[in-house]
């Protein structure tokens, strides 16, 4: 069974790409895997002007999978889910993330390399990877970039989430949809109004140069915090037990190193 459903749209200029893996759409290995095929497909597409990414269901994603962050497989992981990040760099193609219901973790920081999300009254944005004991590499990097750095701290050091109302008002959301339908109606609307009628070629030349100093701090400071997360955070005790206890559903005992 694959994890996501990929499909074009107007005169195949639109690629959507649906996470789909009958639960909480959760990043595990194999969906990351399967992203990354799709992406690297749409290399030799020319014609694509927009990315889209959404979830199948009432949820976009409930994250990436708390069972591939232990300290034996966390490496492997880290890199994996890094490695959509750097491919949506290299493509340079617009992308919009359409989100309802929950989008926390991964999942959220799968959101927040688009360029643009979009969000209806039920989705709910959370980086609660602290309540773990560990913490969001791409997050810690795009947030700062996005929102500013009172707001980022907020969110990354207190893993609290925030409605679409409180997100739109941080700037992390383009717009609000009352529901899932009227959304995808509107984010149509809004393709054929403002990315169909244009160049894809010019396109990618306004994503890399508008997203230059974004993309800059990603490539350089990206592999520095998954080094960091894997030699130093993963060889302290709190951080296995912040997720042990998780996968063994019972309170976290922190010894506090």
């Amino acid at each position: 069974m694959t994890k996501i459903q990929t499909k074009l749209s107007n005169n195949d200029s639109v690629a959507h790409i649906t996470l789909n893996d009958g639960k909480g759409n959760v990043l595990d290995a194999e969906m990351m895997s399967e992203i990354l095929a799709a992406l690297n497909d749409f290399k030799s597409n020319k014609n694509l002007k927009l990315i889209t990414f959404t979830g199948e269901g009432e949820h976009f994603s409930f994250g990436a999978s708390v069972e591939e962050h232990t300290k034996e497989k966390c490496n492997s992981m880290l890199k994996s889910f890094h490695q959509l990040f750097f491919q949506v760099i290299e493509l340079g193609i617009p992308t919009a993330s359409i989100v309802s219901g929950q989008c926390l973790g991964g999942g959220m920081e799968l959101a927040l390399i688009t360029n643009f999300i979009f969000a209806d009254r039920t989705a709910v944005f959370g980086q609660p990877e602290i309540i773990l004991g560990v913490f969001p590499p791409p997050a810690s990097l795009i947030l700062p970039m996005k929102i500013g750095q009172a707001k980022a701290d907020d969110l990354l050091i207190t893993g609290r989430s925030i409605k679409a109302e409180r997100a739109y008002e941080y700037g992390l959301i383009n717009r609000i949809y009352d529901d899932k339908d009227t959304m995808i109606t509107g984010v149509n609307e809004w393709i054929g109004k403002h990315i169909t009628t244009k160049s894809a070629s010019s396109l990618k030349f306004a994503v890399k140069t508008a997203r230059s100093i974004f993309n800059s701090t990603l490539l350089n400071h990206l592999p520095q915090l998954e080094k960091y997360y894997n030699e130093k955070l993963m060889t302290t005790n709190d951080a296995n037990e912040g997720i042990n206890s998780f996968i063994e559903k019972r309170k976290p005992n922190w010894t506090n190193e």
